[in-house]
């Protein structure tokens, strides 16, 4: 189970800053973002399932789509190279990538981390470029208890797009355009050019292709509240050699994809992302008593590093998100269908281990890194695909194990795709 999360803004980005080595619980890494929580497309006309579903050419649909990311300030088909990092090499420790579950974000998170060189470094400490020749269309601000943040979408094309979360200040022509204009972003950027700083947490990155939106969410309405999710898309291939085989290095994946994926649904399998029927999918019961909007989210997925092992995240386990390994690690996820029947997951926490064998403190440079389950069970899920494979029923039990567990009970919970 992951600890000491701090729920932020709900837009699908989080970040990690000042962080330790936790030994009494599992933790990736500690989470260092609050806010208020921003659903990007609910004021858009157009909802990625209503362009992926339309009749329009493909081409049509994608052009729509980067429209749609980019407030309608994008341009052109062409697809971007990035020829420059967003942070210099010695600035950054590792790249994390897609993928990982912690907290709020209980469904495999849509960006990647550049994690600082050093998590106890003062804010600002680092500067942070452009990627790639781009338009910056839009700079999102929101204060935080330790200061100001900015979110940042870049376009290159209406196909190609990029963006930032988590950078601590503005520089140069962004900084002169934000501050007479806020509302309306819009400078061109060479690869290269500073746009602001970053320090003490991590840099938050992804690449959108709407070219190519992801195919293993089962149900693309589900997820129309974060517009972005579904062209999140793998940035190696968009790389120069030399910036491809340096971030390769850095990642402690090995396993591909490299760049990680969040997309995992089988029509009819356990394996993927589920949401607590009648709470509008990834969006949430909006006002649910307080809760988050995550707190009806479940997840199946493999781990972010070690893709051999499976993860199982719970937006509600016991009152809190957590997220779990499981003692045996199977049956796997990929191989659970209705036929299966009743499924008892023994829950235990996880840990990591270098290639030698040793521990694995989730910061410093490692690769490859193996997930690592201990003994020591410290509650159990049962789970049931039922309704023809488009439903499961679910319950948590806190602090039992197996043998304790006989059945569901009258607080199982039904979930969705």
């Amino acid at each position: 189970m992951l600890k000491n999360q701090t729920p932020r803004r709900r837009s699908g980005q989080e970040g990690f800053h000042h962080i330790g080595l936790l030994l009494l619980v599992v933790v990736l890494l500690a989470v260092g973002l609050v806010g208020t929580r921003v659903f990007k497309n609910s004021s858009r006309d157009n909802t990625p399932s209503r362009i992926i579903n339309s009749n329009e050419p493909a081409a049509t649909k994608a052009v729509k789509a980067g429209q749609m990311l980019s407030r309608g300030k994008c341009q052109g088909t062409e697809k971007l190279t990035f020829t420059h990092l967003p942070m210099r090499p010695q600035d950054f420790s590792i790249l994390i990538p897609y993928g990982l579950v912690v907290g709020d974000h209980v469904t495999p998170i849509d960006h990647q981390y550049f994690a600082p060189a050093d998590y106890k470094s003062r804010r600002d400490a680092y500067p942070v470029y452009a990627m790639a020749d781009s338009t910056l269309t839009e700079v999102e601000l929101r204060t935080t208890e330790r200061g100001i943040e900015y979110r940042m979408i870049f376009a290159h094309s209406c196909t190609s797009l990029y963006y930032y979360d988590l950078v601590t200040s503005l520089s140069g022509k962004v900084k002169a355009a934000y501050e007479n204009n806020k509302g309306n972003i819009d400078v061109k950027l060479k690869a290269g050019e500073q746009i602001g700083a970053i320090g003490g947490q991590t840099l938050d990155f992804a690449y959108w292709d709407t070219d190519v939106p992801l195919t293993g969410f089962i149900k693309p309405a589900s997820y129309d509240a974060e517009a972005w999710k579904i062209y999140t898309s793998d940035p190696y291939p968009r790389f120069t050699e030399e910036l491809r085989d340096l971030l390769t290095v850095r990642n402690p994946r090995a396993a591909e994809p490299i760049a990680g994926k969040i997309d995992y649904d089988q029509p009819g399998k356990l394996i993927g992302n589920w949401f607590l029927a009648g709470t509008n999918g990834y969006a949430g019961h909006q006002g649910n008593q307080g809760g988050s909007y995550a707190t009806g989210h479940l997840s199946f997925a493999p781990e972010h590093f070690d893709p051999g092992f499976f993860v199982i995240s719970i937006g509600d386990y016991n009152g809190q998100p957590a997220q779990f390994v499981t003692k045996a690690n199977k049956p796997n996820p990929a191989d659970v269908s209705q036929t299966t029947g009743l499924v008892k997951y023994e829950l235990v926490q996880l840990n990591y281990l270098k290639a030698d064998g040793t521990f694995w403190d989730r910061t410093s440079l490692a690769k490859p890194v193996k997930a690592d389950n201990s003994n020591s069970v410290i509650g159990v899920v049962l789970v049931q695909i039922i309704d023809d494979g488009n439903k499961i029923k679910f319950q948590a039990f806190p602090n039992k194990t197996a043998a304790q567990i006989s059945g569901f009970t009258s607080a199982a919970k039904t979930y969705e795709r």
